[in-house]
């Protein structure tokens, strides 16, 4: 007869195992695929694996899209808008009379461009007016420029979609694509603008109506740019708005637009004494800040629906050691130390949230990814109307998959998870093995 060396002999099964050995992994996989028949918890695996899955898929979602709404709302805003407009403070002109106008733009401007971090400048001319075009009227605000400062437009000059011919500028105007619709207007019709402020006569001052052939028609991305922009040539708008020789404010563009408020002093000093800032920041900071703090709460509330999804595994794991009390038992009188059983339900648990945490993080991306379809087929259903872009600003739901946010899901759901199977793994391991075989 072969005699065969003990566990404490052959060393497979005693303190001395190495951390994680096969034969742990061996069991704790045997544990995990066995049938409730057999003692196992397969239904409670599942829902644990399912609940992972879903909550890192939201948390990786909800987080690219919070991503994608920031990252598309700044864009239009910087891709169309000024980063800086200077302005001048309320003074009194030659007539005696208060003004804001700035007489002097060519110098200013030659002052700004001369700032560090400045790439353009450019005067402006701005009114609001009534445009009328087809037995229909809407209110649009028009930017009077130039055609060279108009070029360096991002989202003008490379809109997401235009109709004419951009280098007829000084021809005609341009417009935004909401107002070309309100409208009904297409590029070679005539569109009329009607200020109140026009001509001054001896019995007062005449509403101004002149008309203007559009040439251009642009989608900025932005509803309430293309709703109301009008872009005029800048001499023509000094015509029209009674701006001889003046503009109402310098549009500044940076190199870095988030480094804006360190440049402040400079553009002050460049502007003049009676020169002030507004920079887009102050614009639509309160609406970043807000979307900042929604992040977090986002953010915090996800987290609380992965840590209820891994409290899953605390039950199954539970379930399992309440199962295995008498393999544990036998195992324990085999030699196996409390430190392998311990790592065997540790295993058991982890593998859960690990598999439940790689299946989520590959939903969240494709979901991601895949966002335009999966929008388009959810608007589909619900019959259209779904995201109204006059009230979020942009046109689509956007989202940004970035690697922060997927480290940030992937740490926190499997942080979670190994926390959470610590506890039943060490009830396992601390189960006495008399007490575990004493019924049977």
């Amino acid at each position: 007869m072969t005699l065969r060396p003990t566990p404490e002999q052959d060393g497979t099964m005693t303190g001395h195992t190495p951390p994680f050995a096969p034969f742990e992994w061996m069991i704790a996989w045997r544990y995990l695929r066995a049938r409730r028949a057999e003692g196992g918890v397969s239904v409670m695996t599942v829902i644990s694996f399912l609940g992972i899955m879903l909550a890192v898929f939201a948390l990786i979602a909800t987080l690219s899209v919070r991503s994608g709404f920031r990252a598309e709302f700044v864009d239009t805003i910087l891709g169309a808008n000024a980063h800086v407009t200077v302005y001048s403070s309320v003074h009194v002109d030659d007539s005696g009379r208060t003004s804001r106008v700035i007489e002097d733009y060519e110098e200013m401007a030659e002052r700004l461009a001369a700032v560090p971090g400045v790439t353009r400048v450019a005067p402006l001319v701005k009114g609001q007016v009534m445009g009328s075009a087809n037995e229909r009227n809407a209110g649009v605000e028009v930017f009077g420029i130039s055609q060279d400062n108009l070029m360096t437009i991002p989202r003008i000059v490379e809109p997401e979609a235009a109709q004419g011919d951009i280098e007829r500028f000084t021809e005609g105007i341009a417009i935004g694509s909401g107002v070309a619709r309100e409208l009904n207007l297409n590029v070679g019709d005539n569109l009329r603008l009607i200020s109140p402020d026009g001509a001054r006569t001896a019995f007062g001052t005449s509403p101004r109506v002149s008309a203007y052939e559009v040439v251009y028609i642009f989608t900025a991305g932005r509803y309430d740019i293309d709703r109301t922009r009008v872009y005029m040539p800048f001499e023509e708008a000094q015509l029209y708005f009674n701006r001889d020789g003046v503009a109402d404010e310098m549009e500044v563009m940076v190199a870095n637009p988030d480094q804006i408020d360190a440049m402040r002093s400079d553009l002050l000093r460049a502007g003049g004494e009676l020169a002030m800032l507004w920079t887009w920041r102050d614009s639509a900071g309160s609406f970043l800040r807000a979307l900042d703090v929604e992040d977090n709460v986002m953010f915090v509330i996800l987290s609380i629906l992965v840590l209820i999804a891994a409290m899953n595994i605390i039950s199954g794991l539970i379930m399992l050691v309440k199962n295995k009390g008498r393999d544990i038992g036998i195992l324990r009188t085999m030699g196996l130390s409390e430190g392998s059983v311990l790592r065997v339900f540790f295993i058991c648990g982890a593998s859960v949230g690990v598999l439940g945490t790689i299946a989520g993080v590959i939903l969240g991306c494709l979901f991601a990814i895949y966002i335009d379809q999966i929008f388009s087929f959810v608007n589909y259903m619900a019959g259209g109307g779904v995201w109204d872009p006059s009230i979020r600003g942009i046109y689509n739901l956007p989202a940004q998959l970035r690697l922060e946010d997927v480290l940030k899901a992937i740490g926190l759901s499997l942080t979670l998870s190994f926390i959470v199977t610590i506890f039943p793994a060490r009830r396992a391991a601390r189960m006495n093995p008399v007490e575990a075989l004493r019924y049977e």
